[in-house]
């Protein structure tokens, strides 16, 4: 039976890191210049980006009228990160957005000591070591994450339910993001083995590995498939789905996206909210950063889930968010 996950199971950071460092501050251009660094691309990130682009709007800020916007897009290429963020530390924005993306976070934060950093993440930011913990992120990092990486066991669980006959299941990892794949990889072979089934491991560093990872579940004659939670099945959901149909492949997946471009089943956050969220975190740091009284409005819901209805076939688990903090100076 599936059950709606308790508020509990969903947390956002958003503010409350310590105070910027005020040199960091003084260095600040006269309009705010918004750095995003991606390991996709604008293109396979246009729902993200829309969605960044309310939030910000929502808390006061337009590009191009009171605020810039620099991008850095990695094009599934995350070896590039490093450059682009250190691009983006040399141009003095006045924070850095890691759209969607983990390793984009961490590059980033090893990037730079005093550039506020914002994140949009499905993993845990602690065990990412982006954080120190939930209550206090401190440093210059704060952000957004569902945690839904750690929904990974439950997805497995969930395509067993549906697939009891099931013997052999493929979990599909990015092996370019460490963090995601060897935490999943980790979980759902324990789950497997005490479920009785038998967990392959199928790597893609690129939509070109697509084709290549349903040819090899038609050879593993693989029962089902979970899509792991990177950026680069994220973004590419349509893709997704429709090999699944093609191929006869069931699946689960992170987000509702998935199943409305055709695919079985998803279990998780909202991606979309906790975009805008990203953006409403964003402009309170950068309001704070410039000593403004912040104008945003806090943003808050209720857990809620799709699972009574039977039209949809996903189970959503989004809007358990928290009121925006703004970090300010420490006494």
């Amino acid at each position: 039976m599936i059950a709606a996950m308790k508020r509990r199971d969903f947390i956002t950071l958003l503010g409350g890191a310590a105070a910027w460092p005020l040199a960091a501050r003084a260095q600040q251009p006269l309009m705010p210049t918004i750095g995003v660094l991606g390991s996709t691309s604008s293109r396979v990130q246009a729902n993200f980006l829309r969605a960044f682009q309310q939030g910000l709007g929502e808390a006061g800020y337009v590009e191009g009228r009171n605020s810039t916007v620099e991008y850095r897009w990695a094009d599934d290429q995350n070896e590039k990160l490093s450059t682009l963020a250190a691009d983006l530390v040399r141009r003095r924005v006045s924070v850095i957005v890691a759209a969607a993306s983990t390793p984009a976070a961490l590059t980033a934060k090893a990037a730079t000591a005093t550039i506020p950093i914002v994140f949009l993440l499905g993993s845990d930011p602690v065990a990412a070591g982006l954080v120190d913990n939930l209550a206090r992120p401190g440093a210059n990092v704060t952000g957004v994450t569902s945690m839904n990486m750690e929904l990974g066991p439950k997805r497995l669980e969930l395509l067993r339910e549906l697939l009891p006959a099931a013997n052999v299941i493929a979990l599909l990892v990015n092996p370019t993001n460490p963090t995601i794949t060897q935490s999943m990889s980790r979980d759902l072979q324990s789950v497997a083995q005490a479920l009785g089934l038998e967990l392959h491991i199928l790597n893609a560093t690129t939509e070109a590995d697509f084709d290549s990872v349903f040819a090899a579940l038609s050879k593993l004659r693989a029962s089902g498939l979970v899509i792991a939670p990177d950026a680069l099945f994220i973004s590419r959901n349509e893709q997704l789905a429709a090999l699944t149909v093609r191929h006869a492949v069931p699946a689960i997946a992170q987000f509702r996206d998935f199943t409305v471009a055709g695919g079985l089943m998803s279990y998780g956050g909202s991606f979309t909210e906790g975009a805008a969220l990203s953006g409403h975190g964003e402009a309170s740091v950068r309001l704070s950063a410039f000593g403004a009284k912040r104008t945003s409005r806090a943003r808050s819901g209720a857990c809620r889930s799709d699972e009574n209805d039977p039209k949809r076939r996903s189970v959503r688990t989004s809007g358990c968010v928290a009121g925006l903090i703004q970090p300010g100076p420490k006494a």
